[in-house]
């Protein structure tokens, strides 16, 4: 019953997204089964079938021992007394500010950096590319963005659309389109910002809010060049290609414990260099940004 729900999820996000990445393609000619399509559908059965019951009932373990603290009930008391859509508001951009700093250290720190890397690996963004995740890189980023939430109170029923909601944007801005949403990208994102994200490069430091493009442009992460999309993708340290190996290589001290070649220009698919680490130069919108880096004051 459970694989027969994931299976029709699964038609209905093709069918959603797959229609929109042929007519605004970011990527023009990228072909429909790219190269790890098949571990990011591992990815996505992994999450739906095996992680999802955990994510699940760490944050109602959460839920339910903040439920059960006195010092929560004049906060949420007082936090009732405003409009739903004010509380929905309020816990949706506390939740943006929350999962944003997480992201940022993600981003900073080695221990956290092992398992988002996960994310990072793949080579080629589209809407399926958007699942690949270390589990527990994903529970603690629902949890955290969750949590403010959980911890003013805010109603289950209203909790469960804005998750839906996160949920759906998260795919579409890992998807290969590119369109033109006016103002509405100040708010809610778009697709190129988490893109120029992924870009092949030791570590990012633009651009991670996922759904609040403002958190960025408040704390000096906002980086949007107006450039075509051709920068390349994914990792420039070594990295597994298979769904196991990546769960495991978190875990283990350096990657040759799994075999992997030591080459900076590894891919996800074969252990030969790839076309985009065929010279020696950096790509020029690599060059860009480090040099956006340098200019950019401190914060």
């Amino acid at each position: 019953m459970k694989l027969a729900m994931v299976a029709a999820s699964i038609a209905v996000l093709a069918l959603l997204f797959a229609p929109l990445e042929r007519a605004f393609p970011a990527r023009p000619g990228q072909p429909l089964l790219r190269r790890g399509w098949t571990v990011d559908l591992c990815f996505l059965l992994g999450q739906n079938l095996v992680f999802a019951g955990l994510i699940t009932w760490v944050v109602a373990s959460t839920a339910g021992w903040l439920d059960a603290a006195a010092t929560l009930v004049p906060v949420r008391a007082a936090f009732r007394l405003l409009p739903l859509w004010l509380q929905a508001g309020a816990s949706i951009a506390l939740g943006d500010v929350t999962i944003y700093w997480f992201h940022r250290a993600c981003h900073r720190y080695d221990l956290l950096w092992r398992f988002h890397a996960v994310h990072h690996s793949s080579e080629t963004l589209d809407w399926l590319a958007a699942f690949r995740e270390h589990p527990l890189d994903g529970l603690a980023t629902q949890l955290l963005l969750n949590l403010p939430g959980i911890v003013l109170g805010l109603p289950f029923e209203v909790m469960g659309g804005v998750v839906v909601l996160r949920g759906l944007w998260a795919i579409f801005i890992h998807s290969n389109v590119r369109l033109p949403l006016g103002p509405l990208r100040w708010i809610l994102g778009a697709p190129e910002l988490h893109h120029w994200h992924h870009l092949k490069t030791a570590r990012t430091e633009h651009n991670f809010a996922n759904l609040a493009p403002w958190v960025d442009v408040v704390f000096g992460t906002h980086h949007r060049p107006e450039a075509p999309e051709t920068h390349p993708l994914g990792l420039v340290e070594p990295w597994p290609s298979g769904y196991a190996a990546q769960l495991v290589r978190p875990f283990v001290a350096s990657v040759e414990a799994l075999g992997v070649s030591a080459h900076p220009c590894t891919t996800e698919d074969s252990p030969r260099e790839s076309p985009s680490c065929a010279s020696s130069q950096p790509h020029p919108l690599i060059i860009h940004y480090q040099e956006a880096i340098r200019r950019a004051p401190p914060h």
